[in-house]
């Protein structure tokens, strides 16, 4: 894997967070409650966001959010090849199906991989906080990645607790782009035949 760091970290003996971030708006609490007691770095990894213009939009977000508070943040390639030949067979899975669990799986075990190659002590994905995201779906497979890869999961439903509402006000403040879609293509041609 090649990987690029946007900025660079001080020295922390706090354990090293891998945290997977898919938008700024569902990973702007996220991340502001997991900087504090981890040394979190942010990985964007998306590359089922379609189009490339969107993908740019949604990773420049994640960017300023991460230089604001100096977290350092690794920026992945947008490798959708791979990514679609992953779903190849499921283009017609309602959102929420087959499809759906078959890109959470491809990213979260990717940020696992990248995690044990670079010495995180855990990795967790911000992808539970989307209201159409089910943690129940999303968290075995965190948890089966870190078995594959030996890295802890931290699993979370980032919806909890009155996090949402924290997530959508801070969005606010910051002025954060806010997507109507939930990324792929297929979301999106379903989000314009409504």
């Amino acid at each position: 894997m090649t990987f690029r760091i946007l900025s660079f970290p001080h020295e922390s003996m706090k354990e090293r967070f891998l945290l997977h971030v898919c938008c700024a708006p569902c990973g702007i609490a996220v991340i502001d409650e997991l900087r504090k007691p981890y040394d979190l770095w942010v990985l964007f990894y998306n590359p089922n966001i379609f189009p490339e213009e969107e993908y740019l939009k949604r990773k420049r977000e994640v960017i300023r959010v991460c230089e604001r508070w100096g977290v350092p943040m690794i920026d992945e390639d947008y490798d959708t090849v791979a990514w679609n030949k992953a779903v190849e067979g499921l283009e017609s899975e309602l959102e929420g199906g087959k499809r759906c669990s078959v890109c959470f799986r491809y990213r979260l075990f990717h940020v696992a991989e990248a995690a044990a190659e670079m010495d995180f002590d855990v990795f967790g994905s911000t992808l539970t906080s989307g209201r159409n995201k089910l943690a129940r779906i999303i968290d075995p497979i965190g948890e089966e990645a870190a078995v594959l890869y030996g890295v802890r999961y931290h699993a979370e439903d980032w919806k909890k607790g009155g996090r949402q509402e924290i997530a959508q006000k801070m969005a606010y403040d910051f002025d954060l782009y806010r997507q109507d879609y939930c990324g792929c293509r297929f979301s999106l041609h379903a989000k314009r035949a409504e």
